[in-house]
Formats: C-alpha cells, structure tokens, sequence
C-alpha cells in the first residue's frame, strides 16, 4: 500500500450492494408480471429495497417506495405494449408468453423502465446498478436517463449501447450491435445532449452507429446495417451502407 494511500484511508463503497441490487432487481420483475409471486414475495422486495437504500444513505426509504410502488400498473402498462411489438414485429416469435420469457431485449426494456421510475424519483446510484445488472444479463447497455416511448422492440439485444440523454420515440426496433452514443466524452458536457433523437417509427438494423446530440433521425426512416450516423436523417428516408461484397462460383 503507497504512503498516500494510507493517509488519505480507504472509503467505505459496499460492493456487497451490486449482489444485492441483482436479487431485487430480479424479484421486481417478478412481483411486477406474477401475480402469485408478488402476493408471496412483495414484502420481502420491499425489505430488500429499504435496507438498499439505508446503504446508499439515502433518506425516507418508505416514501420512496410508495411512490415506486404507485408507478407499477404504469410501468405494466408500458410493458405491455413492448411485448406486443415485440410480438407483431418478429417473425420468430410465437407467443406472447415467449416474449416475456425468453427476449433479452424485453427484459433490458423492462429493467429500463423500472430504473428510469427510480431516477424520476431522485434516487441516485440504484438506477444505474439496475442497469448494469441488465446489462451483464442481456448484452444491452440502457442508461436510465433515457427517454424511451411506448412500443419499443430490441431483436436480439446484444452489444446494444443507448446513452444517457438517448430520445426514442414511438414504434422503434433497433437490433443488436446497435450504438446510440456520443461524438465526444468530455466530462464539461455532463449536463449537455450528448445522443441523438429517434423519431416515431424507426427502424435501426444491427451494428448501426448513430452519433451526437443534434442528430436526428426522422420518423420513419430505416437505417441499414453498419451504417455510421453523425447528421440528421429526414424523415421517411432509407440509409445503407454501399457494399462491394462480390461472389465468385467455386470450381
């Protein structure tokens, strides 16, 4: 240990807490869409939640979650409708129930939406651990002070990146690989829009990057595969990338 170091002492950070935001955020979601679950177990999330809170030093705990608790029939509500894109948008999906079971996309959507809730709140830090555990669990990096509208459907979800000052709009698809992000990450830009704009009806194919605070993407455009955005797109257009792939017939 460096002399500077031992002066200075080490802060207390919790690590501990990342396990414990991973647990509750798991029962969240299941209380959330198990109506058996959540008869049985609501309590004990909310338990969990308080003494998460108390870690992070962040005061009256209990109206905290009355105003999170409020905000469910919401949040299911908005659920729901990413469910049926989901549904009526992919071909490979046949059921509902499938939706909520096996996306990826639509759990990092419905991890997103209880997070954003909680930082609408001002609940600092726990937000952003939610994120990060879906994160680790699906592929797909949602900053919780995204703007996200309703019907949103994520194919595939992995090495998605949508940053924090995102705006998605309505009856968007994006799929994986997809980049939502900044130009520059100066730290002098904390408190500027830093990602772009996503209007009504896009549909964003994987490993597009779209870059930079004053882009905007107009509604119902279609941005191609590996395609990399740093100005506007009007609306109704089709962006794709030039490709000079050629095929030879083998002898």
């Amino acid at each position: 240990m460096n002399a500077k170091a031992t002066k200075i002492g080490f802060k207390n950070y919790s690590m501990c807490l990342r396990d414990a935001v991973a647990v509750f955020t798991k029962e969240l979601i299941n209380c959330l869409f198990d109506a058996q679950y959540r008869e049985e177990k609501e309590a004990h999330t909310k338990s969990k939640f308080l003494v998460i809170l108390e870690r992070l030093s962040i005061k009256n705990q209990d109206c905290f979650w009355l105003d999170f608790e409020k905000s469910f029939t919401e949040i299911r509500r908005k659920l729901d409708l990413d469910a049926l894109a989901a549904y009526n948008s992919d071909p490979a999906a046949k059921s509902l129930r499938e939706v909520y079971l096996a996306y990826p996309g639509f759990y990092a959507i419905a991890v997103y939406r209880l997070s954003t809730q909680l930082l609408a709140q001002g609940i600092a830090v726990l937000p952003r651990m939610m994120s990060e555990y879906a994160h680790g669990a699906t592929g797909t990096d949602i900053h919780p002070g995204a703007q996200i509208g309703h019907s949103f459907f994520i194919d595939h979800a992995t090495g998605i990146v949508i940053g924090e000052t995102t705006i998605i709009k309505n009856n968007v698809t994006i799929f994986q690989g997809v980049t939502l992000g900044g130009i520059q990450a100066k730290k002098s830009m904390a408190f500027e829009k830093r990602h772009p704009t996503i209007e009504d009806n896009v549909i964003v194919y994987a490993n597009a990057t779209i870059l930079g605070g004053n882009v905007v993407v107009g509604e119902n455009a279609v941005i191609g595969a590996n395609v990399c955005i740093t100005e506007s797109v009007v609306k109704n257009s089709v962006v794709t990338l030039q490709s000079e792939n050629k095929i030879f017939q083998r002898r």
